[in-house]
């Protein structure tokens, strides 16, 4: 099939660049991309610390099976370690896996006995799976999921720790308080407060322990781009505008303005933005503006951020096996996953750290995790702030006082303004309705002479992958799909032609 449809793709993200080999691949013969900035990935972004590749945006392949199109990319490229590709490995069932090895530091300078803190997760995690199940059982008995985790804990502590002694009973609920802010960066969210629970269950896990790429995830990135036309991208190139519908007008009924004054007309335009800068910019995105019912899901859709910073030490202070570290605040009042005073305290939103493994290729190399309004303020500081800030806390935590990072690098999504977060949740009131309004194509009306001017993908539009790399690139396929179904039947073989020019 050979199509002579011109269709501009907004970003140049991991759905954009889906979108892009899909249509070409298809035989369109008129795809180009419209990138803000000067490089390709979007959210997927690799960087260094000092010798260590290291990831500032997406780190996972989360469920690394023949389900996820991310891993079988990435292993039809070579980009995997061997372990990664084993059926022992993409069988594992993250839901019902065993702990993985954890050291718990408190704010009092010592490490934690594991059984202090496992029947803190084991209830944690069983709130969890049940503030799934309202979704599919179809009531929303508490607004969100922080409301129904603090209800229940309190009710469950009540009965099943009464016999344990205060000093046990408090350390645990502190332990809770970490796992929520624990959730708080899965989700993207500053408070599960405001994550809804009746939509919280959408989110689809698939099977397979999450895994890294080795030599970084922007080698996904360059291996799809490597396979597209050169001149198929421009850079540098913001959008202003995408006026759509102007059936009123005899040019061009889809026309794309950009910053630089340039127009671009078009038969097709697929957004790809994310749902942050959609939140911060749609009332000047788009003439005519979206339909009604799309700008409330827009609005309903949480969009926060989750950031990293990086720590690298000489030595490590943590346990040879241990895969995730902990820092459990023992001066917190209740279950809470945000603090008070967001300047003086950001750093007790840190829930803990990720240790990079193997230790053969990283060294000593710790990634830290931080979401919400305290992730954002962290972002302004200097990164000799940030680097002090860590040291203090690492020192309080482990009650070494000459412990000190090697170096340290943190990201800032919230900041970058073609991102303004890091990644989508169902916020409060939110339901799969919502999903489906953003991924609906403008027009609506079907009886308008042409149908399909403005498409959207990107993550915050898939119904239950939102958040993920995957998700991004299915939807990327998915809008690419539609068009290649538009132009495969008879009717619709020819695009208008005064489209067709730029």
């Amino acid at each position: 099939m050979s199509v002579n449809a011109k269709v501009v793709i907004v970003g140049c993200g991991i759905s954009g660049i889906a979108a892009a080999h899909r249509l070409v691949n298809a035989g369109f013969q008129h795809v180009q991309i419209l990138e803000a900035t000067a490089r390709s990935g979007g959210r997927i972004k690799t960087g260094t610390l000092g010798d260590n590749i290291v990831e500032i945006g997406a780190h996972w392949i989360h469920g690394p099976t023949e389900e996820n199109p991310v891993f079988c990319l990435a292993r039809q490229y070579g980009l995997l370690d061997p372990e990664t590709l084993t059926p022992e490995n993409q069988g594992v069932d993250v839901e019902v896996s065993p702990h993985q090895a954890s050291n718990f530091f408190s704010s009092s300078g010592r490490k934690l006995n594991a059984e202090d803190v496992y029947p803190a997760e084991e209830m944690f995690y069983e709130l969890i799976y049940e503030s799934s199940k309202f979704e599919s059982q179809g009531g929303e008995p508490w607004a969100c999921v922080g409301d129904f985790i603090r209800s229940k804990a309190e009710q469950r502590v009540a009965e099943k720790w009464k016999d344990i002694d205060a000093a046990t009973r408090c350390l645990r609920l502190c332990v809770i308080s970490n796992m929520l802010k624990v959730e708080c960066c899965f989700n993207g969210a500053h408070s599960m407060d405001e994550v809804g629970l009746g939509a919280y269950g959408l989110y689809k896990t698939l099977p397979g322990q999450d895994c890294t790429f080795p030599g970084g995830y922007e080698g996904l990135i360059k291996n799809l781009m490597s396979e597209l036309p050169r001149d198929l991208v421009t850079y540098n190139r913001p959008v202003r505008c995408v006026h759509w519908n102007n059936t009123e007008k005899e040019e061009n009924s889809l026309m794309i303005e950009c910053d630089d004054e340039k127009k671009i007309a078009a038969d097709h335009v697929i957004v790809t933005v994310p749902l942050g800068y959609l939140k911060k910019h749609h009332s000047t995105l788009f003439s005519p503006p979206l339909p009604l019912h799309k700008l409330h899901s827009v609005e309903r859709l949480g969009f926060g951020t989750t950031n990293v910073i990086y720590v690298e030490f000489d030595s490590p202070w943590w346990d040879a096996d241990c895969e995730n570290i902990y820092l459990v605040w023992e001066d917190e009042d209740g279950i809470v996953d945000q603090v008070p005073d967001i300047q003086r305290s950001w750093i007790k939103k840190l829930f803990g750290f990720t240790v990079l493994k193997p230790t053969e290729r990283y060294g000593h190399v710790l990634c830290g995790w931080i979401a919400g309004h305290e992730s954002e303020y962290m972002e302004t500081l200097s990164e000799q702030e940030v680097a002090h800030t860590m040291t203090q806390l690492i020192r309080r935590f482990t009650g070494n006082p000459t412990v000190t990072p090697r170096r340290v690098l943190r990201s800032q999504w919230f900041h970058d303004p073609w991102t303004c977060g890091s990644y989508s949740y169902p916020g409060k009131g939110c339901s799969v309705q919502d999903l489906e309004n953003m991924m609906e194509p403008l027009p609506t009306d079907g009886s308008l002479l042409q149908p399909l001017q403005v498409l959207f993908a990107g993550e915050a539009t898939h119904t239950c992958y939102f958040s993920t790399v995957h998700g991004a690139l299915l939807t990327g396929w998915r809008e690419a799909d539609r068009l290649i179904s538009h132009y495969s039947s008879s009717s619709n073989s020819k695009p208008l032609k005064s489209n067709t020019d730029v």
